[in-house]
């Protein structure tokens, strides 16, 4: 009896353990009244970094969107609702509802989507929301982290690919950069004359230099300086990295070209804050998204042109689904192919870690494919065929 009652005593000591353990753990640790005010907090951590805070945004969003849609809350994504919202990033359904050609924010026609996620832009989603999902869970605001239930995660939210694929191939960059050197039609306007120039320079800029968009957009003047006889560029990045990087010859011929064109000095000055890239009024600066739309733009055109001269094929799909995120992957490719070493690569990119530049090297690939060759049939080939 006394045994029992012992037992019992400690029974009901460890129940209320349990309980305030539990009673602990569900205690909602930040000043939230809904969904959307909780992602918010989530999304503050990253104000920061503005790329990062926009691409996390951007896939949270579709998440709330998502979940609304079907009635239900972050707490209520099971792994079953996880794997439909694997499926729905794929094919957004119903396209009217949830696709559109990238309008404004403000506007009517905005959309989540501009089409259906490729696997490794999927990837990257559960990468981000598997992230928010943690957080959420240490906030309290969840119980659980439905991410944790896949069974294959390992591969489903590795982002790493085994090599970078999504860039121009040498030919076809050569192909281009004449596309854009093509001399304008006699009698053409100064409006012409401005936007060849421009379109010009922030190929050649993107190209020598691997810039982010972001940071095309945001550069200024005075971001290239002079020390001791030699020009760099000073740029702030991804995660608030500051670098400077070398430029090239090519790369201080463009920028003394296009500074022509806005009526200015060869070279800029260090008091020179205004923006790099201008409007047509060659005073203010563009957006990200205009900057996006004008690369997309000029992507389109020169498929167009290219299948006029030679005809539908591959040059001509991948300008067709180039973005301008692909003119960053060709630079760091062909500076690879070029013989620039792995440490410079990696600084020039400013990559945190050198695994991530490494997927731009391409090397032991053709050499590979060159060994292969030494793997025939023999004489079979040159026998005459019955």
């Amino acid at each position: 009896m006394v045994g029992s009652a012992v037992d019992a005593v400690q029974v009901k000591g460890i129940s209320r353990v349990l309980e305030s353990a539990n009673a602990l753990q569900n205690e909602v640790r930040i000043a939230a009244g809904s969904d959307a005010e909780a992602v918010a907090q989530w999304l503050a951590e990253y104000r920061a970094s503005p790329q990062t805070f926009k691409a996390y945004r951007r896939e949270a969003e579709r998440l709330l969107l998502w979940l609304a849609s079907i009635g239900r809350r972050l707490d209520e994504l099971d792994r079953e609702a996880l794997r439909a919202f694997e499926a729905f990033l794929e094919d957004p359904q119903p396209a009217a509802r949830w696709v559109g050609s990238g309008a404004p924010r403000t506007s009517p026609a905005w959309r989540p989507f501009r089409a259906g996620l490729s696997p490794s832009s999927r990837r990257q989603s559960l990468v981000i929301l598997q992230g928010l999902y943690g957080w959420l869970v240490e906030a309290g605001w969840v119980a659980h982290n439905p991410f944790r239930l896949m069974r294959d995660k390992s591969r489903r939210l590795n982002n790493q690919s085994a090599g970078v694929e999504r860039y121009l191939e040498q030919d076809l960059w050569q192909w281009l950069w004449g596309w854009l050197n093509r001399e304008l039609e006699e009698g053409a306007s100064a409006r012409q004359r401005f936007e060849w120039s421009r379109r010009r320079f922030i190929f050649s800029f993107a190209y020598l230099l691997a810039p982010r968009i972001s940071e095309m957009a945001g550069a200024r003047m005075s971001d290239f300086v002079r020390r001791e006889g030699r020009w760099w560029w000073e740029v702030t990045g991804k995660g608030d990295r500051r670098a400077r990087i070398p430029l090239p010859e090519d790369m201080c011929q463009a920028l003394a070209e296009w500074r022509q064109t806005l009526g200015l000095s060869p070279t800029p000055g260090f008091d020179e804050t205004t923006p790099l890239l201008r409007a047509l009024d060659g005073v203010r600066g563009i957006s990200d998204n205009q900057l996006y739309r004008l690369i997309k733009r000029s992507f389109r055109e020169a498929a167009l042109t290219l299948e006029a001269e030679q005809g539908a094929g591959e040059h001509v799909e991948a300008l067709k689904c180039a973005t301008p995120h692909w003119l960053r992957h060709t630079s760091i490719t062909h500076q690879a192919q070029a013989g620039v070493s792995l440490r410079y690569l990696a600084e020039s990119a400013r990559h945190a870690r050198l695994e991530t530049t490494s997927r731009y090297l391409h090397t032991e690939a053709d050499e590979w494919h060159a060994e292969q060759q030494r793997h025939r049939l023999g004489g079979l080939l040159t026998k005459e065929r019955p």
